[in-house]
């Protein structure tokens, strides 16, 4: 536990190290001019300045409260997505036979019609997580210095839809669900229509029917779920004033802290004089801490905004589909060297 957070600080600070700079830079020119070029008449009252501060602290704190709803319910909308597959599988093994067919089919026949519905739903959660990864105009946390120096991408930015679905679909269905522009609604479709077909021919139970077209409905609604979350971004007049805010506060608050220290020093200048002339130096290591925790709790709920997007803390959905994959293949008896393996975790990052 003791090595994970000095880990997790130092991923900490390097994410934030070329914004700590800047506050670095920001405050030792504005000591500067206090110090070289005697404007001592360059300050502002700490009243108006606490009162824009409490403004950005609350702003700050409603972004981080919604981005913190939006990554929730994208996760317990995957949670669902988990459940739902795993009853399906089930449902499917179980309740396709030949009691009530006219025609049976053999043993290994039905198995194969069980394995094209499973594959099937998984071509659904790969088309899904693909569309889910789809970028944005407003999503712009991958285009970030630090996400760019680290190039830390998840799976879906770096593969092709066609040949992942490949695998899982028969030529016919591949092109038809290529063909469409929401594919992974033309995949249940196509599941919907599959499952009429067995009911129709008596391998499936009027009642199992239903039971399945309610779990085809329930996978719906939280296809329906999540891209809405993907589509409806977090509000921009929110987000943008927001971060506007935050830099009024962090540009006007060397306006304040640096004739404070100033005024602190002047009282030393008896009994320290040597100090009290550089005693307004000392702002330097304050103000950095007050800028970097208003910029950094800022910036957190700008990255947590798009629960999709693909960055290191957002909802591993890359992860979540292949181990549902993984499941449902083992429990449909495939061997181990036909089932891939899990994502890997990069730089301790699931995706």
């Amino acid at each position: 536990m003791y090595t994970k957070k000095i880990y997790s600080a130092k991923a900490m600070a390097l994410w934030t190290r070329f914004s700590t700079y800047q506050f670095i830079g920001i405050i030792v020119v504005w000591n500067a001019a206090y110090f070289f070029l005697e404007l001592t008449w360059l300050k502002i009252p700490w009243t108006p300045l606490a009162l824009i501060g409490t403004a950005v602290a609350f702003v700050i704190g409603f972004q981080n409260n919604s981005a913190y709803g939006r990554i929730w319910e994208a996760r317990k909308i995957w949670g669902g997505i988990v459940n739902t597959s795993r009853t399906f599988g089930m449902y499917v093994q179980d309740l396709i036979d030949n009691e009530n067919a006219s025609i049976p089919l053999s043993a290994q026949a039905l198995k194969n019609e069980m394995k094209i519905l499973v594959h099937r739903h998984i071509a659904w959660m790969t088309a899904l997580r693909y569309s889910m990864r789809a970028p944005k105009p407003w999503e712009i946390a991958l285009s970030e210095r630090t996400n760019i120096e680290w190039d830390l991408l998840p799976p879906e930015q770096e593969g092709d839809l066609e040949e992942d679905l490949r695998p899982y679909l028969q030529e016919e269905d591949l092109q038809y669900v290529m063909s469409k522009n929401n594919k992974q609604t033309a995949m249940l479709y196509r599941q919907s229509h599959h499952l009429r077909h067995l009911k129709d021919k008596g391998h499936i139970w009027e009642f199992s029917f239903l039971q399945l077209e309610g779990l085809l409905e329930e996978l719906f609604t939280l296809q329906g779920k999540s891209e809405r979350i993907k589509n409806f971004p977090y509000p921009r007049h929110f987000a943008t004033l927001n971060h506007f805010f935050m830099w009024v506060f962090v540009l006007l608050l060397p306006m304040a802290l640096v004739p404070q220290f100033t005024e602190i020093g002047q009282e030393l200048k008896t009994g320290f004089p040597i100090l009290s002339k550089y005693f307004a130096w000392f702002s330097i290591p304050f103000y950095v801490v007050v800028a970097w925790v208003f910029h950094t709790m800022e910036r957190i709920g700008r990255t947590g905004e798009n629960p999709f997007e693909g960055t290191a803390n957002d909802v591993p959905i890359s992860t979540i589909a292949r181990g549902i994959e993984i499941d449902l293949r083992q429990n449909l008896g495939e061997a181990a060297e036909d089932i891939p393996a899990q994502f890997e975790a990069r730089k301790h990052v699931q995706f």
